[in-house]
């Protein structure tokens, strides 16, 4: 077995006082709490959609759902009678009963209004069990986010029950962000765990690995997680060996980037974006990553800044570092990138493409021009093909 080789690591020092004085995080609605309930009793009382959809959400979890209801809805008795994915539910057709509750880890009612409401979270507080009345916070211990679920990964989003609109707006954006396969590469990170320490004893280096595990899961879009033998020879191999990878930004709008893009922008350590790339689509990028315009001077020809771009580009890859570099379009389509993709080849330095949505909208690449005396697609104007750049 051959360890991870190490690296030089210095975690930023904290002394007490400067713990003590600063502030780590700012005020709550609500206490964001992951619960265990495989194997556990579950009450929900009602049949109503919304009932069966909390019902069908504790199963999932595990837990044994006891549906109490009287007269069900076919959405409820389809999920009673289907075999759940995890836990087991039981449809018993009668009105809820304070002794119903007792034993319970977690209590659900739809009421038909805040007489029941206030009855249920009543007999549910006297035994101790927390309790929901779906769309009734006054009565409620917790309450139920939008989920974003890539088990062991779960992603929920409260917006204390203010917006949930909102709240299901924020969970459709991270589902497109979070790859489908993130959950795979949870529980191989579960099972590698113990082995990794005993193989990498030094705190710092294991941190580095698990830096790398991120990146590939992220940056490779490998949906089979490598064995943890592999991914030791492989962080030993690269030695946090750098790559470049050229991205498209498509039309210019942030939604219209491709989810490849966006998991690439966000395992960056550099980007090197061109002028007619919109700040919007930049906010898309890793925080933590070093942002470098590309400005054409004026003393330097188009062909002279291209082959500086691609000499700074190279020499970070080979420092280690994952550098982006992005334009309007499509990297295929840019005669720039086309041109430092070709070189970056040449030189050997790993690479990857990763292409932009085209448009034939006139209208972006017009602006473009306008704002920086160039077209979009990079010097071969489709809006006037007789406008000549000015010179400079």
């Amino acid at each position: 077995m051959t360890p991870v080789c190490p690296k030089p690591c210095e975690p930023a020092l904290e002394t007490r006082s400067s713990v003590r004085a600063a502030r780590r995080i700012a005020p709550l609605a609500r206490l964001p709490v992951f619960m265990g309930l495989a194997g556990k009793r579950a009450i929900v009382a009602g049949g109503s959609p919304a009932a069966a959809w909390k019902a069908e959400l504790l199963a999932a979890c595990g837990a044994r759902v006891i549906v109490l209801a009287v007269d069900a809805s076919p959405e409820m008795r389809d999920l009673c009678q289907r075999e759940p994915v995890a836990g087991t539910l039981e449809l018993q057709t009668h009105c809820w009963k304070a002794e119903d509750l007792a034993g319970a880890a977690v209590a659900v009612a739809d009421a038909q209004g805040d007489e029941e409401a206030e009855a249920f979270a009543t007999a549910a507080r006297r035994l101790g069990v927390p309790v929901n009345v779906i769309d009734k916070p006054a009565y409620c211990d917790f309450q139920f986010g939008s989920i974003v679920n890539r088990s062991p990964v779960i992603v929920s989003i409260s917006t204390d029950g203010a917006a949930p609109i909102l709240g299901q707006a924020l969970r459709r954006r991270i589902e497109a962000m979070l790859p489908r396969h993130v959950g795979a590469w949870a529980k191989a990170a579960g099972q590698f765990r113990t082995r990794l320490v005993a193989y990498v004893p030094d705190t710092a280096t294991r941190r580095a690995f698990w830096e790398q595990f991120v990146d590939r899961l992220f940056g490779s879009g490998d949906e089979t997680v490598p064995s943890l033998d592999a991914l030791l020879q492989t962080a030993c191999d690269e030695q946090r060996a750098g790559s470049i990878t050229f991205v498209g930004a498509g039309p210019g709008d942030a939604e219209m980037l491709t989810l490849k893009a966006v998991r690439v922008l966000q395992s960056a350590d550099t980007i090197l974006f061109d002028p007619a790339v919109s700040d919007d689509v930049l906010e898309m990028a890793r925080r933590e990553a070093a942002r470098i315009p590309l400005h054409r001077r004026p003393s330097h020809s188009m062909a002279n800044d291209g082959r500086a771009t691609v000499q700074l580009m190279i020499r970070l890859a080979r420092e280690g570092r994952h550098v982006v570099r992005i334009n309007p379009g499509t990297p295929e389509n840019n005669r720039m990138a086309a041109a430092a993709i070709a070189a970056v080849k040449a030189a050997g330095v790993p690479h990857t493409i990763v292409g932009g949505i085209e448009t034939s909208s006139a209208s972006a690449r017009i602006r473009a021009f306008e704002q920086h005396g160039y077209t979009a697609n990079d010097g071969k104007s489709s809006c006037n093909p007789t406008v000549a750049a000015p010179s400079h």
